[in-house]
C-alpha cells in the first residue's frame, strides 16, 4: 500500500506542478526577473505551498503515526546555520540560472524537456560531490562549518 500510496502522491505533485507553471523555465525566470518584466503568479502558487505546509507540520507535529501506520519522522534541526544559509544560496543561484528546481525539473524531464535532462544531470552529479564531501569529512572526523566565518 505505501507504494501506491507514494505513486499516486508524486503523480499528484507532478500534476500540481504542472498545472501551476512550476514546471515551465520560462515562468520561473519571469518570476526571478525583478526588474524585468516581472511575472507574480508564482508568488501565490509559492504561498498556496507554504499554507499547506504549515498545516501539514502543524497537524504531524501531534502524531506519532501517520494517517497509513508509518512512524512519523519530522526533522529536529531548528537553528538557521551556515550550511543551511550557503545551501539555500546555491539552490537559489541553481533555480535563477536554469529556471528549474529538483521537482519540477524531473517533472520536466518526463515531459521531454531537453534543457531538464541537462538540469537533472547536473543535479546528479551535484548530490553526488555533496554525499562525497560529507563521506571525506566523517573520514577525517572534520566538523562540519557552523558559522559563515567558517567560511572564511
Amino acid at each position: 500500500m505505501p507504494v501506491v500510496t507514494s505513486f499516486l502522491s508524486g503523480l499528484l505533485f507532478g500534476f500540481g506542478l504542472i498545472v501551476s507553471g512550476m514546471a515551465n523555465p520560462a515562468k520561473i525566470i519571469g518570476f526571478l526577473d525583478l526588474s524585468g518584466r516581472w511575472d507574480p503568479s508564482l508568488a501565490l502558487v509559492m504561498a498556496g505551498a507554504v499554507a499547506v505546509g504549515v498545516c501539514a507540520f502543524f497537524v504531524a507535529g501531534r502524531r506519532t503515526r501517520s494517517l497509513l501506520g508509518a512512524q512519523m519522522q519530522l526533522p529536529a534541526a531548528r537553528r538557521i546555520d551556515a550550511r543551511l544559509v550557503g545551501g539555500g544560496l546555491v539552490f537559489g543561484v541553481g533555480w535563477g540560472i536554469a529556471g528549474f528546481c529538483p521537482g519540477p525539473g524531473l517533472v520536466a524531464l518526463g515531459m521531454g524537456e531537453a534543457k531538464a535532462a541537462a538540469f537533472v544531470a547536473a543535479m546528479l552529479v551535484g548530490m553526488w560531490g555533496f554525499e562525497w564531501i560529507e563521506k571525506r569529512r566523517r573520514q577525517a572526523a572534520i566538523p562540519a562549518p557552523q558559522s559563515l566565518e567558517d567560511y572564511a
